[in-house]
């Protein structure tokens, strides 16, 4: 049985879907080598929005994709239309820009009342010789904390800092960034997460 890390993950990202500005820019679905880091996350936000798990897949490193694969794990939340995104600056994060940041929003209705929320989160990508992929992801769980960090590349670490959530754990942060984080080719410094 597939494994929806994100379902127990609901403080990081409430469901999916997506447009970014409105709608779908052309050529959207897919990512080649010509393209950005930014635009890899808008094709693997809008896949998670038309519940796509094959197209999230695919724009995954090969690393986080055989990974996730073994342990038969999904690292895209579950589909909501009435979810919306954006995408934001790009940080590349060597002089070589073989690794970068991309922040992004995720905005979707919590209850029947039409209430929403919104996270921020800042996806950690590598170039591959396919053109740009996802190897992680931080977003800011707690206002007080460390931005908490998954690397998609490392499931094992994924899971335990799922079930340290879970727990309620303050441990989290401290216990799990060092070793964590995902190599766009190795930063110094944990992603920003803008506010």
């Amino acid at each position: 049985m597939t494994r929806r890390l994100w379902q127990s993950l609901a403080l990081l990202l409430l469901a999916a879907g997506c447009s970014s500005s409105g709608g779908s820019a052309p050529g959207t679905q897919s990512s080649s080598a010509q393209d950005g880091p930014d635009r890899t996350v808008f094709a693997f936000l809008e896949a998670v929005r038309a519940g796509n798990d094959q197209q999230t897949a695919n724009l995954l490193t090969p690393k986080a994709l055989q990974k996730t694969s073994e342990m038969q794990m999904s690292v895209a939340p579950p589909t909501s239309p009435t979810a919306k995104f954006t995408v934001g600056n790009v940080k590349y994060i060597s002089p070589e820009k073989d690794g970068a940041y991309v922040s992004s929003t995720w905005t979707d209705k919590v209850d029947d009342e039409g209430h929403t929320r919104t996270d921020e989160i800042v996806w950690v990508l590598r170039r591959e010789t396919v053109g740009w992929r996802i190897a992680g992801m931080a977003t800011q769980i707690y206002p007080d904390r460390p931005p908490l960090i998954l690397n998609f590349e490392d499931p094992e670490d994924m899971l335990r800092k799922q079930q340290l959530l879970h727990e309620g754990d303050a441990e989290v942060d401290s216990q799990s960034q060092s070793s964590g984080e995902p190599e766009a080719k190795r930063a110094p410094q944990a992603p920003p997460v803008t506010r």
